[in-house]
């Protein structure tokens, strides 16, 4: 007898994934901590957020309402959508999962481009299909190689606009051109989480996309710019029978009563939203140029964070930069699973916080002071 029938084996290609890592959050002792490696909001969440998600406690022993209604509702009011149209998911990872399970399965494609989302192959391997990676121009996805790689298999095609981890955008016209180049049999699925913190006015978030073709869908998530990380909520709008679809492997109650609360209120704070874009407004700038003036070269972003790339020298590298930032309680995000050994992620965070990164970078690059610890996987 095998040894594969002495006990229960994957099914081909779960063991091809290798487990999505998030960013660290720990930090030595005895020094301040500044997480900078989630793209998590230095804002916090808003207050009446905070306030819906409390008033929920006291009724834990009911279930939640598995329709999400009230948060489906205040998405809709916000966007002007019909809530039909909407599923809620515990973040949007658990939307583009059920996207992909239920429009994919073995011998299928799905494709992405070099450094998109990591959560995109994972979902394509659980779901038995083929991962196919279209390579990028300048760390910006490249709407021709995508085109190119688009064969009879591919029922996918996973865009993040503006992209993780490199922070680079398509223009709209970009993202019609890639439609119009698909199949109407291959669902594009727009992954627009960091859609609130783009300021350019080429720029669209695909909602116009979606209302229009019967094979895209849009994602978005309360994780970022709303400050609702730790209670795992996304949306997504797409055609009906798209939803419906979803609908049907959705887990009928996938959002918690304090993540419906605490989303529908947050989505109706205006002001604290516009106060958390208008600080990464002030600081995605600033802390770019402070970086540049180092002579390190930064991915040009347009959400929340910052891609630096260091020199693979010895001493000088991404892993020594991150060795040297984490014994000062800095902690950034390493992205060589993202094929970027020789870049570190940066998110915006506090005042405090940013300016410790770039005074810490500043004595790192000039080789100062207590520069020790070598290398940090």
């Amino acid at each position: 007898m095998s040894a594969a029938a002495l006990r229960p084996v994957p099914r081909p290609g779960v063991l091809e994934i290798e487990a999505y890592v998030p960013g660290k959050s720990a930090a030595p002792a005895g020094v301040k901590l500044h997480k900078l490696s989630s793209n998590e909001t230095p804002m916090g969440p808003s207050p009446a957020a905070i306030a819906a998600a409390q008033d929920t406690a006291a009724h834990l022993e009911l279930y939640p309402d598995g329709a999400a209604t009230k948060l489906r509702q205040a998405i809709a009011q916000k966007y002007g959508l019909d809530p039909e149209r909407i599923v809620c998911g515990a973040g949007s990872d658990e939307l583009l999962s059920l996207l992909t399970y239920a429009f994919m399965g073995p011998d299928d494609e799905g494709l992405y481009s070099q450094y998109g989302f990591l959560v995109y192959r994972i979902a394509i391997l659980a779901a038995g299909g083929t991962p196919v990676v279209a390579p990028e121009r300048d760390h910006t996805t490249d709407v021709d190689a995508l085109l190119a790689a688009v064969t009879e298999k591919t029922r996918i095609v996973y865009l993040a606009n503006p992209n993780n981890p490199t922070g680079t955008y398509l223009p709209f016209d970009e993202v019609r051109r890639l439609h119009a180049g698909l199949p109407k049999s291959t669902l594009l699925v727009l992954d627009a989480a960091y859609a609130e913190y783009v300021r350019r006015n080429d720029y669209a978030a695909g909602l116009e996309l979606v209302a229009e073709s019967e094979n895209v869908v849009m994602t978005r998530t309360f994780s970022k710019v709303y400050g609702l990380a730790a209670l795992r909520i996304g949306w997504m709008v797409g055609p009906a029978a798209i939803v419906d679809a979803v609908n049907r492997i959705r887990g009928p109650f996938n959002l918690g009563s304090a993540a419906i609360a605490a989303g529908a209120a947050a989505m109706a704070d205006d002001a604290h939203i516009a106060k958390a874009v208008a600080h990464n407004d002030a600081w995605l700038p600033q802390v770019t140029k402070a970086l540049e003036g180092l002579g390190l070269s930064v991915t040009p972003s347009v959400g929340n964070f910052v891609l630096i790339h260091f020199p693979a020298e010895a001493g000088r590298s991404a892993a020594d930069a991150d060795a040297y930032l984490t014994a000062r309680g800095l902690i950034l995000r390493r992205v060589g699973a993202y094929g970027l050994p020789n870049a570190l992620r940066m998110t915006i965070g506090t005042a405090e916080a940013n300016e410790a990164v770039i005074a810490a970078l500043t004595e790192f690059v000039q080789g100062g002071p207590s520069q020790k610890g070598g290398s940090r996987g």
